[in-house]
């Protein structure tokens, strides 16, 4: 059975497939996709190039030549991989980059050994045209935005809270000048796609945790609408002693090398005195990570955090239960 769905219909019904398929290349995969779908491309990428430059420099009819000679190969090698994944008759989306023929060929494939495949109608490019338009008009207004001093336990009250957005996990970055510890971000269009996927599972009737950001988080830049609605949001001050703050800071940076420590050490020069670098320099030598983090904190972080004008509400997160039972009241009552 084949179908194809348009990107409203795939939306709703996104949790109910078995396999989200990317006929794409690799590289366009890697640069950006629909969560939760797997790579099985109609073409590599030197392929897609090869079809690309065929068509513009000889003729379409080669280049489509070219290109199922291609498919009807790589479809063969993916029909194993799929039939590991899922047995025949699984319920399958697929997409290309405008729903032609690389998804187009791999569907009627699959679909012709039984799967029940769903072809996005508009691919790719149809569903990244839904995104930004959500991004720019989504209907979630209220948030409730955590702020406070660096290593006080904001993320890990959002990832225990009940409707709640972990931005920083999205992006892969802590949003501060060591927040590439993590490694490598994804790239705009890709946290995006995050976003507005956990945009959708979120109840809008109830107020929204998040943790306060600035517009940058890393490479990536928050939507714009997404950035007002915090700045509109109630703002909560957490708090932690100085002890709790720094053992979370050494979780994070515990795996730091050298380069990448010395590289943030310059880059906050500016910000902190001579003789505070050096010192801090000297213990991190010495391998004595919380002496290092402690200085950090308390000479650096909590001189350039900028407290909010207004702050609505203060808990202290000493105690992680009480700190999400307050946060929780603090949603109710709103």
């Amino acid at each position: 059975m084949l179908q194809t769905i348009s990107t409203d219909n795939f939306l709703e019904q996104y949790n109910s497939f078995d396999l989200i398929i990317d006929a794409r290349s690799p590289d366009e995969y890697a640069h950006s996709k629909i969560p939760n779908s797997i790579n099985l491309y109609a073409l590599s990428d030197d392929e897609h190039r090869e079809r690309g430059f065929i068509y513009k420099q000889k003729s379409k009819n080669d280049a489509k030549v070219k290109g199922a000679s291609y498919v009807c190969i790589n479809a063969s090698k993916h029909i194993f991989e799929l039939n590991k994944l899922c047995k025949i008759g699984s319920k399958i989306a697929i997409y290309c980059a405008r729903g032609g023929l690389r998804s187009g060929s791999l569907a009627t494939i699959f679909s012709n050994i039984g799967y029940r495949v769903y072809k996005l109608e508009l691919g790719y490019k149809g569903f990244r045209s839904k995104v930004v338009n959500y991004l720019e008009s989504f209907p979630h207004s209220d948030f409730i935005v955590l702020g406070g001093n660096t290593g006080c336990g904001k993320s890990e009250l959002i990832q225990a809270l009940p409707n709640s957005i972990d931005l920083e996990a999205l992006a892969n970055h802590l949003g501060s000048t060591f927040g590439a510890v993590k490694g490598k971000q994804p790239s705009e269009k890709e946290f995006q796609n995050r976003l507005f996927f956990e945009l959708l599972r979120l109840n809008i009737n109830n107020p929204i945790f998040i943790e306060g950001e600035s517009k940058r988080i890393g490479k990536i830049i928050l939507p714009d609408l997404l950035y007002k609605r915090m700045g509109q949001g109630k703002r909560v001050e957490i708090t932690a002693p100085i002890g709790q703050r720094v053992q979370r800071i050494m979780k994070d940076y515990i795996n730091v090398d050298d380069d990448f420590f010395y590289y943030c050490m310059d880059r906050i020069t500016p910000y902190i005195q001579k003789k505070i670098k050096e010192e801090t320099i000297e213990y991190y030598k010495k391998r004595d990570l919380a002496k290092v983090s402690q200085i950090l904190l308390l000479d650096y972080y909590d001189n350039v955090y900028k407290k909010p004008i207004q702050i609505d509400f203060i808990v202290s997160n000493e105690n992680e239960n009480t700190a999400l039972d307050a946060l929780k009241n603090i949603a109710s009552s709103i």
